[in-house]
């Protein structure tokens, strides 16, 4: 069949010289009259000429149907080089050479679109972000237009507020520092604010010295396109001395009043470096640095210059305000051969981390200012530091923070405060907040556990000592709110009988404490510190968010098998029997795993229940 000159084409085929490969004029492919198109060096000798015209190849036209490969034999893909099937050459090599082509374009590709874009930056294209390319999303980091800003922006804030809790997540959604004034933490500054706004509502923001507003003025400007604006202009230039100050490390506020000495303070140093001190046996014990009720009697009276039974008196005010204590807690103090310590002297003061050399002097506050003042301090670390599934803490930026060097100030009120005069939601809350602020001072101080025998300095040795008394992580939690039950794979309780801590536990355990309960891990529930006027809400709360956890509860309805948290069966003797614990567990499930788990119990058949494993990995950011 005759073709169309137009689908004939000629094989080239290359023999001339390295200068004829240059190209040239003289060197181009012509056409003749036949539609055959030449090979460069038309001008050489007939036999020359009849190698070349021997391997000619004529192609079919476009237009005609392709031929199909034989049966068995696999097409090449058209994405490969030709030389993919050069004899010479291995499949790896081939391969390997492929890929670094196609690496080569496209970023032969990126680069000519990057440069593009910057060109673009001059003219009317700055507005581009983002672009594709086939497999390769790039995305392009704009400059900011905006005014560099060199002033500060400040607010002040309090612990728990949920409007300061919006500015704060607004700034450092923006990218923005800022210097943040927490009047519960800084309770000086409540008057500066008072100065500045006329009140004592919070948040209020400044830019530099001047006074923008509350949350509604903030949401006002930044839906109307102003903000930029507002903050370019004031924050602009330098930021002058008389804008709110930031907070400054290790030193107290200046206008912060000044906590009256403990009237009894005196007493105890001047009689202290009367009576006799001295290591004795008794009851078949060894007791060091301990005097007797006589010897105390005399020198009060020298001091005094009293009767007996005025030294008396003095002696069990001593020991009230813990000063003093029975070496076997037998009694509060009495005239004779029994047998005192200072409270400085107590064995377990070594391992007391608020104890700091001396007794605190103070005059002990509340028991209920002191819970207060910690919730806020530790709100607020939490607030700056904690991440906002609160499942993570920055040990490091909180163990240099001025927040946790007041908490470590503030904890030394803990000495000899009366925790008798706390309510029930009080108690409860106080030492809720108390264990899991502890915890964070235990990883900071002596770090947290690594393995099974590391658990016991962190738990049982890493103390406060509250009230007179040693509490440690363990004590806290079973002694006091699980009411003195043995911790698991213990045989002994917490506090023997006669213990005056056995005063503070609750008499009834609330299960729900578990999931209030913090102890540093992955594997724990969610770090939270808790108000008393609505703890059992906050605690129903904290039981609901760790059972939506992947690591809290899974229901498999195939299996009939119901996974249930560690501590479940680690405090069993508080939940109760097993069946018993996935009813209760109904009331704290979301709608998904309590229709899968209503479904299993209503049948009557048997569930199988296993236990997750604990993660006792630190839980740092």
């Amino acid at each position: 069949m005759d073709l169309p000159h137009e689908a004939r084409e000629t094989n080239k085929i290359d023999t001339g010289t390295a200068e004829e490969e240059k190209g040239g004029e003289n060197h181009c492919a012509e056409e003749n009259g036949n539609g055959i198109v030449n090979p460069p060096g038309m001008g050489r000798s007939d036999s020359e000429r009849k190698f070349v015209n021997d391997y000619e190849m004529i192609r079919p036209h476009s237009q005609l149907p392709k031929p199909e490969a034989p049966p068995g034999v696999i097409g090449r893909s058209l994405s490969l080089p030709e030389k993919f099937n050069s004899p010479t050459d291995s499949p790896a090599a081939t391969i390997g050479k492929f890929f670094r082509e196609k690496s080569n374009s496209v970023s032969v590709a990126i680069t000519k679109r990057i440069s593009s874009l910057r060109k673009d930056e001059d003219g009317d294209g700055g507005g581009v972000k983002e672009f594709n390319l086939v497999g390769l999303k790039v995305i392009k980091a704009l400059k900011g237009e905006g005014k560099e800003l060199k002033g500060r922006i400040s607010f002040f804030s309090r612990s728990n507020c949920r409007d300061s809790g919006a500015v704060r997540s607004f700034l450092r959604g923006r990218n923005l520092n800022f210097v943040e004034i927490n009047v519960d933490v800084y309770p000086g500054r409540e008057k500066e604010l008072r100065e500045r706004t006329g009140g004592v509502a919070v948040p209020q923001i400044f830019f530099n010295e001047k006074l923008i507003g509350g949350l509604v003025v903030l949401n006002s400007l930044r839906n109307g396109g102003l903000l930029d604006a507002k903050m370019e202009e004031i924050l602009g230039s330098k930021c002058p001395e008389d804008a709110p100050a930031p907070p400054v490390y290790g030193f107290n506020d200046a206008d912060e009043v000044v906590e009256a000495a403990d009237e009894m303070a005196e007493v105890v140093r001047v009689v202290g470096q009367r009576v006799p001190i001295q290591d004795r046996i008794m009851k078949m014990k060894f007791v060091k640095n301990c005097f007797s009720g006589a010897e105390l009697v005399e020198a009060l009276i020298h001091h005094f210059d009293c009767g007996r039974k005025k030294a008396i008196e003095i002696g069990k005010k001593m020991a009230r305000k813990h000063f003093i204590h029975h070496v076997f807690g037998e009694n509060e103090f009495e005239d004779g051969n029994h047998f005192y310590r200072f409270l400085e002297h107590e064995p377990y003061i070594p391992k007391c981390h608020n104890f700091r050399g001396m007794v605190n002097d103070r005059e002990p506050k509340s028991a209920g200012a002191v819970s207060q003042r910690l919730t806020c301090i530790m709100s607020a670390i939490l607030e700056s530091y904690a991440s906002d599934d609160r499942r993570h803490l920055d040990y490091v930026g909180i163990s240099n923070s001025e927040e946790f060097r007041r908490y470590v100030h503030l904890v030394e009120d803990l000495q000899r405060v009366n925790l008798l005069t706390l309510s029930h939601d009080e108690k409860l809350a106080f030492f809720l907040n108390l264990h899991n602020a502890m915890a964070i001072h235990a990883v900071i101080r002596i770090g947290h556990p690594g393995g099974m025998i590391d658990r016991r300095p962190f738990f049982a040795e890493f103390m406060y000592i509250i009230g007179g008394n040693p509490y440690s992580l363990s004590s806290i939690k079973n002694g006091i709110l699980r009411g003195n039950r043995r911790p698991p794979y213990v045989l002994i309780k917490p506090f023997s009988s006669g213990d005056k801590r056995l005063e503070l536990a609750f008499s009834k355990v609330n299960e729900l404490i578990h999931f209030g309960i913090w102890n540093a891990t992955r594997g724990s529930p969610s770090i939270r510190f808790f108000n008393p006027k609505g703890i059992e809400s906050e605690l129903r709360s904290a039981a609901r968010e760790y059972f939506q956890r992947d690591d809290g509860m899974q229901v498999d309805l195939a299996k009939r098998a119901v996974c249930l948290p560690r501590i479940i069966k680690w405090y069993s003797a508080d939940f109760g029997q097993e069946k018993e614990i996935l009813k209760w567990i109904m009331n704290y499930l979301d709608a998904s795993k309590a229709g899968l788990l209503t479904h299993l119990l209503s049948d009557g058949g048997s569930i199988n229940i296993t236990y997750q494993n604990y993660d006792w990995s630190l839980n740092s950011s």
